[in-house]
């Protein structure tokens, strides 16, 4: 998946922002100059680098609109990260508390449907067809009732993830090193149920965690019938 580009922007008394921090989180020596900017990335993402005497900032454009606590947690945790200070949990909760909400995570969801660009994928492999293999399991372990996502093989072969399923632009991707002779279709199976288990239970937020994988999905996970067959053969492949 390929991610659009788009134009920046300058966060609003950004470096004075990050001066403050600067001070405020303990860091040594005289503040750098700053230059902080939005950036339209995919998803929340902070990122910090220091070149010279000046540090690089992007935020995500997803805090255009956040309150000034959650950009100060933003700044502090990325200065912590850079000149390995301990922020308070004080300062840093509220940018934790933004990113965990259900509120932050649908608008970055909504955002990904239009900012990520879909990798040319095909359902049908050299041995497994993901569709058929997904029309077979809907109907067997969903009561036909779920909805299909885009489905595809990865482009290239990954080293450890077998699969995953991005809410944003709506798709699964399986691991293409598992479309090979040799590799039981149980543990294709096992793969994309588990990916279409995140499409039915969606990660959700549990006191201050973010639930992937919670006691619903691991129950209904369990209900495949090769399910240590097909653990036990990924851990083969991951080898």
């Amino acid at each position: 998946m390929k991610t659009l580009r788009r134009k920046t922007s300058l966060v609003p008394g950004g470096a004075p922002l990050f001066q403050r921090m600067f001070t405020r989180i303990g860091c040594e020596g005289r503040p750098p100059r700053f230059g902080v900017e939005f950036y339209p990335y995919s998803s929340l993402v902070l990122t910090i680098r220091r070149r010279e005497d000046v540090v690089y900032v992007r935020f995500s454009d997803l805090l255009c609109r956040a309150p000034l606590a959650v950009l100060e947690g933003a700044a502090a945790l990325l200065l912590a990260r850079v000149y390995r200070r301990k922020p308070s949990r004080e300062l840093t909760e509220p940018y934790l508390e933004y990113a965990r909400s259900d509120r932050t995570r649908s608008r970055m969801n909504r955002m990904r449907s239009g900012r990520v660009r879909l990798a040319a994928t095909n359902p049908r492999g050299d041995h497994f067809d993901l569709n058929r293999m997904f029309d077979d399991l809907n109907r067997k372990y969903f009561a036909g009732q779920l909805q299909r996502p885009r489905i595809g093989w990865s482009a290239r072969s990954w080293r450890r993830q077998f699969g995953c399923y991005d809410p944003g632009p709506n798709q699964i991707l399986l691991n293409r090193r598992m479309d090979r002779p040799g590799v039981p279709a149980c543990a294709v199976e096992y793969v994309l149920f588990h990916e279409m288990l995140h499409v039915k239970h969606p990660t959700r937020r549990s006191g201050c965690s973010m639930v992937s994988h919670s006691r619903e999905f691991r129950e209904e996970e369990k209900r495949f019938p090769e399910f240590e067959r097909a653990r036990g053969i990924l851990d083969r492949l991951a080898r």
